[in-house]
C-alpha cells in the first residue's frame, strides 16, 4: 500500500474531478461564460502538468550530461512525451472553450497566446522527430537532452513573454478581457479548490503513465543487452 497510494490518490481525485466537476455549483458570471467555466476543471490544470512535466524532464536532460544513464534519458523523453500529450489536450479543451467564450474554436489562428503554445508544441514535435533521425543511441542521447534544454528555455517567450506583450483575447494578454474562473476575485471557494485538485490529479496520472513506460523500455534495453 504504501507503493501504491499515490495511484489510488490519483484515482480518486480524478474520479472526483470526473464526477463533482460537473455537479459542483459555479458562478454564473456572465453571458457567454455560462456552464463552460467547468473547463477550467480540466483545460487549465492540463497547462500546469504540461509545465511541470517539461520542467521535469529538462532537469533529467541536465542530469544525464552531468551524469550519463540510461534511466535519466529514458525519464527526460517520457516526460517531455507526456507533457507533449497534455499539450495536445490543452489546445482541444480550449478549442471546446473557445467555441462558449469567443464564439469561433478556431479563434486561435488569430490569437498570439495560443500560437504561441502551438509553436511550443512543434518545437517538442521536433524533439520527438531529432531522436528518431540519430542512430547510435549515445549521440541520440546527448544530442536531444541539448535540444530538450533549448526547447524548455522556448516555452518563456513562446507561451509566457511575447503573448503578453500583443493584444489577446486570451488571459494574460494586453486588452484581454481576462477569464473569470482563474480570477481570484471572481472564482468561486468550488471552482478554486477543484481547480487545484485538477492539477494534482492530472499530474499524478501523467507521472504514473510515464513510470509505466520507462519501466517498460528498461525491460526492452535489458532484454536487449542480454
Amino acid at each position: 500500500m504504501r507503493k501504491y497510494w499515490w495511484k489510488i490518490l490519483a484515482y480518486l481525485l480524478l474520479l472526483t474531478i470526473c464526477t463533482e466537476g460537473f455537479l459542483v455549483k459555479v458562478p454564473v458570471l456572465d453571458g457567454r461564460l455560462q456552464q463552460s467555466i467547468r473547463n477550467t476543471f480540466f483545460h487549465v490544470p492540463m497547462w500546469f502538468s504540461m509545465m511541470i512535466f517539461y520542467t521535469v524532464s529538462v532537469v533529467y536532460s541536465l542530469i544525464y550530461l552531468y551524469k550519463p544513464s540510461h534511466k535519466s534519458n529514458d525519464y527526460a523523453v517520457e516526460f517531455a512525451r507526456i507533457g507533449a500529450v497534455y499539450c495536445i489536450l490543452g489546445l482541444i479543451t480550449g478549442a471546446v472553450w473557445a467555441t462558449y467564450q469567443w464564439g469561433d474554436p478556431s479563434v486561435w489562428k488569430s490569437d498570439p497566446k495560443l500560437i504561441g503554445a502551438a509553436l511550443s508544441l512543434l518545437i517538442y514535435l521536433a524533439y520527438f522527430v531529432l531522436r528518431g533521425s540519430i542512430v547510435d543511441p549515445d549521440n541520440k542521447a546527448k544530442i536531444s537532452a541539448v535540444y530538450n534544454i533549448f526547447a524548455f528555455a522556448m516555452l518563456f517567450p513562446t507561451i509566457w513573454i511575447l503573448p503578453r506583450m500583443a493584444t489577446s483575447l486570451h488571459p494574460g494578454g494586453q486588452g484581454a478581457e481576462g477569464n473569470p474562473g482563474l480570477n481570484p476575485n471572481d472564482a468561486s471557494r468550488n471552482v478554486s479548490i477543484f481547480l487545484w485538485l485538477g492539477v494534482v490529479g492530472w499530474t499524478l496520472l501523467g507521472v504514473w503513465i510515464t513510470t509505466l513506460r520507462v519501466r517498460l523500455q528498461l525491460i526492452i534495453e535489458k532484454k536487449l543487452h542480454g
